[in-house]
């Protein structure tokens, strides 16, 4: 055996000792490590003829690179949508690495894992308030969860003409509708060959809304009748988490027929809330759903999953059947779980997520996102009463955008106030643009979050003298 394997091998428990000692003081450091760090200058590498062993790698990187990462499993950082990583979820994902098992079958010789991924499906389900007539796989995120379920769309509105689409490639036009698409499903559309930039855009109600007008939704199917279409409608928009009539879309199926996908990557977890439950009430009724478990579940990247109709069994291995690798098994086979989903090759992910589910239960998740939602509108309310800001979005969930009350500079402005939290580290959040103002947005997912961490934000926003222009003009 090679000498550094060798050794590796005789040393992995003190190897792991190390590794659990410097994760523990990472964790506990959380409150402190800064949110953003400036970008490192990295040598190009030079890969050595011997290796060094585990023991040099790990001194290495936390001498040169570890001081550089930056706390975004921390409860200030609000930038993205990110979630931190909990206790039973850490356990778990450390647990996939050391078991490394491919998640791929449920039926033959194999691991266990496809059925404890399927079980995880069925707690995820429960949790979500979803019936078990959807089935479900493990992703790497919203990017594939949304692709997932759109390619199964793209073969359904292929099949209703006749056009194996999964086989022959697209023949037909395919019309896709949207109000508010988020970029990772319109990424999507790209993937599929369906077009990033053939959605047909619906209106959006009026006011401060970001959800579809139904109506013109109505309006727009009827226009397009006689072509195979798609809706992807929004379970929470980015800005102002605004959620699409679930039930007034659901209604419309009765007169014209439609694959409808919605994208709940984060939002879906309001089905935990009993307070908010009601903005998903129908989704129970579309195709397919789109959920991330990195976002407000807490586990570690990569983590989400798809959830279609078990109407469409046929059509997602049609769309995802290995055709060419007889060591795969039958691709026929409708049980054969590798042609339920895009990857071959996948970790057992869902195990954080089981972990998790079996942890806390319901009430877990269900103060999980009520404490997001609390600590959302407590920023929002203080902000409005303690700064120099005003609301440039509805706190209808877990989102706060907020901007400067004068209307001139505030771009300029805006991009001084970022500069200057990203140079404090104490709390990160990222630039967006709501109906053409631009603002800042925080999004709150992360099980850590405090009052404490919304009074190290109001106090970073207050002290510094370019996040004030009250401050400015006294100078």
């Amino acid at each position: 055996m090679y000498t550094a394997l060798q050794q590796d091998h005789q040393q992995i428990n003190d190897l792991l000792t190390v590794v659990k000692e410097r994760a523990l003081t990472y964790l506990h450091q959380l409150d402190t490590i800064p949110n953003n760090r400036p970008e490192p200058k990295l040598d190009p590498p030079l890969l050595g003829e011997d290796g060094a062993g585990t023991m040099a790698a790990l001194d290495h990187f936390y001498q040169h690179f570890a001081d550089t990462l930056v706390a975004s499993s921390g409860p200030r950082y609000w930038g993205f949508v990110t979630g931190g990583t909990t206790p039973a979820a850490i356990a778990g994902d450390w647990l996939t690495t050391v078991f490394d098992q491919n998640t791929q079958t449920l039926s033959g010789p194999g691991d266990v894992s496809a059925h404890l991924e399927q079980q995880t499906i069925a707690l995820l389900l429960q949790l979500l308030g979803l019936p078990d007539t959807f089935n479900g796989g493990f992703v790497t995120g919203a990017t594939m969860s949304n692709f997932t379920c759109l390619a199964v769309g793209r073969q359904w509105a292929g099949m209703t003409k006749g056009n194996d689409t999964a086989r022959d490639g697209i023949q037909i036009p395919i019309k896709v509708f949207s109000a508010t698409p988020h970029s990772s499903a319109v990424k999507a559309l790209a993937m599929l060959g369906l077009g990033s930039n053939n959605i047909i855009p619906v209106k959006t109600m009026e006011g401060s809304r970001e959800a579809m007008d139904i109506n013109d939704l109505h309006t727009q199917l009827l226009l397009h009748a006689d072509h195979p279409t798609i809706v992807i409608s929004s379970g929470g928009t980015v800005n102002s988490v605004d959620f699409d009539d679930m039930q007034a879309i659901a209604a419309l199926r009765e007169t014209v027929p439609f694959y409808w996908h919605i994208d709940a990557a984060f939002g879906g977890f309001a089905a935990c809330s009993a307070q908010y439950a009601h903005l998903l009430k129908g989704w129970e009724g579309a195709d397919s759903i789109a959920v991330d478990c990195h976002k407000w579940m807490n586990v570690p990247y990569d983590s989400a999953v798809y959830l279609v109709k078990r109407v469409h069994a046929r059509l997602q291995v049609q769309t995802f059947q290995n055709g060419n690798a007889p060591y795969l098994g039958n691709p026929d086979d409708q049980f054969s779980y590798l042609n339920f989903g895009p990857e071959n090759s996948r970790r057992f992910r869902a195990l954080a997520a089981w972990f998790s589910l079996i942890a806390y239960g319901k009430n877990g998740f269900r103060w999980m996102v009520d404490n997001s939602i609390a600590m959302a509108q407590l920023f929002g309310q203080r902000i409005t009463a303690e700064t120099d800001f005003v609301l440039a979005a509805p706190i209808r969930l877990n989102v706060v955008c907020f901007t400067p009350k004068e209307e001139t500079g505030r771009e300029e402005r805006i991009k001084a106030v970022l500069a200057a939290l990203n140079t404090s580290g104490r709390v990160f959040m990222t630039p967006s643009r709501y109906k053409g103002i631009p603002c800042i947005r925080a999004a709150f997912v992360n099980w850590r979050t405090s009052a404490a961490d919304i009074d190290i934000a109001i106090g970073e926003l207050l002290e510094r003298p370019v996040l004030s222009t009250r401050q400015q003009d006294k100078q």
